[in-house]
């Protein structure tokens, strides 16, 4: 009785506290065919968080989403809730993941404040706007939220449809933006008589990224552009090695202390970088052969341009989280603080506690499946199941397959499981009426 009452309070406070209730937006009605960016500070200690609005901006063209507006497919980390500000109806609605929340799940997040910069992509409104954000913890509880109103005719909003923009050329067209899912993949440590390199290794990321399901059947759905910013010096920084170079976006090794760890300082900084420019999604290819990156959700890949391992293995691991939204299915348990409690259904597609397995791949367990399922070494990529490990944690979190790219970078395809979960991205993004 007690847990039963502690649920519906549970309910009650979440209605509360939530967004309306989204209603059917049509693009036209509400937005201009413009974007709005919005930037902001997170910072905070493990036990804190702050989050405060930094600038707005404007730019002509909108190459996100005109379907779903209302909706999210994946909770995230943090969200983004865009509500009208005369009726509270939810317009639009955009979910994350953030450096600063991983930073926090770290031991200098003890003892240290630190802050991070994010900046995030909406329609331009025709009418004022309350925006809502919001950012959750490992429970899925929201720890900390800011509520603002945007006016479009807001003097301060800084109109930037003229900037100079960074030289930038499509390498892969599938069609209309209003249609198609726009990458833009960033070079980063590599100075003008490199450009040509950096070219070609778009051609090849984009083909190796391609050439895995559920993207090969659905590349007419996906926009690539190149975009080419210069840099003073070449090369990525390695603090390990005492190593720092002056390039555009100031990408390194060793985030979080972390050897193969690879990310920037500025999400602000590729945003500008990127100002004019068609894109959603972001892939960084650095100019080093270390080998390493970096995925984070509806934030950026970055992994190194010239490893190897890199094309066929990272990019597309890395590419699995910050588009796929997929959680890492490898575990080691010596993670400072557990990521995933027993209590709380992760949000990721492919990762479980079943505290609400139902929501996940319980659809397509063969009859008969035992959960947990004992792993045989058979069909190792194909065969779903319920197998202990992930999430960097060998016990009680479970992934769909033996193995996956998710799991394993030598596997080859992924696992049926996170092919659904990202067919199921690729058509929410791309709907039509």
């Amino acid at each position: 009785m007690k847990k039963y009452c502690l649920a519906l309070f549970s309910l009650f406070c979440g209605f509360l506290s939530s967004p309306a209730i989204a209603r059917k937006v049509y693009f036209n009605e509400v937005f201009t065919d413009s974007t709005l960016r919005i930037d902001y500070m997170f910072s905070g200690t493990k036990q804190t968080q702050h989050i405060a609005l930094k600038a707005l901006s404007k730019t002509s063209g909108w190459y996100g989403r005109r379907h779903h507006l209302g909706e999210q497919l994946l909770r995230g980390n943090g969200q983004l809730v865009v509500l009208d500000a005369a009726t509270k109806d939810t317009v639009y609605q955009h979910s994350f993941s953030s450096l600063f929340q991983e930073w926090q799940n770290t031991e200098e997040a003890t003892r240290l404040e630190r802050s991070f910069d994010n900046s995030f992509l909406i329609p331009h409104p025709q009418r004022p706007v309350e925006v809502v954000c919001t950012l959750t913890d490992t429970h899925n509880r929201v720890t900390s939220e800011l509520r603002h109103v945007v006016d479009p005719k807001d003097i301060l909003i800084r109109d930037r449809s003229m900037d100079v923009q960074t030289p930038w050329r499509y390498i892969w067209k599938g069609g209309d933006s209003r249609e198609c899912i726009d990458i833009a993949i960033v070079a980063e440590g590599f100075n003008e008589e490199q450009m040509p390199d950096f070219l070609a290794m778009c051609d090849t990321t984009m083909l190796a990224l391609m050439s895995h399901e559920p993207y090969r059947s659905q590349i007419q759905k996906f926009n690539f552009v190149a975009v080419m910013p210069r840099s003073v010096q070449n090369g990525v920084s390695i603090p390990r090695k005492g190593v720092w170079f002056d390039t555009a976006l100031g990408a390194h090794y060793d985030t979080f202390y972390t050897d193969r760890y690879m990310t920037i300082p500025s999400v602000n900084r590729l945003y500008d970088i990127c100002t004019g420019i068609p894109f959603e999604h972001f892939i960084i290819l650095a100019n080093t052969t270390q080998y390493g990156g970096g995925g984070i959700f509806n934030s950026y890949t970055i992994a190194s341009a010239k490893s190897p391992r890199s094309k066929l293995e990272v990019i597309v691991h890395e590419f699995g989280h910050s588009f796929g939204g997929l959680g890492d299915e490898y575990f080691y348990d010596d993670m400072y603080e557990t990521w995933y409690p027993a209590d709380t259904e992760p949000w990721e597609p492919n990762l479980t506690t079943l505290v609400d397995f139902g929501s996940k791949w319980q659809d397509m367990l063969p009859e008969g499946t035992a959960i947990p399922t004992v792993p045989d070494g058979q069909d190792v990529t194909t065969k779903v199941g319920v197998y202990e490990g992930g999430g960097y944690q060998s016990k009680g979190v479970y992934r769909p397959t033996q193995e996956c790219r998710m799991k394993v970078n030598e596997v080859k395809e992924f696992c049926p499981v996170c092919q659904r979960a990202i067919r199921r991205l690729i058509d929410f993004y791309t709907a039509r009426e």
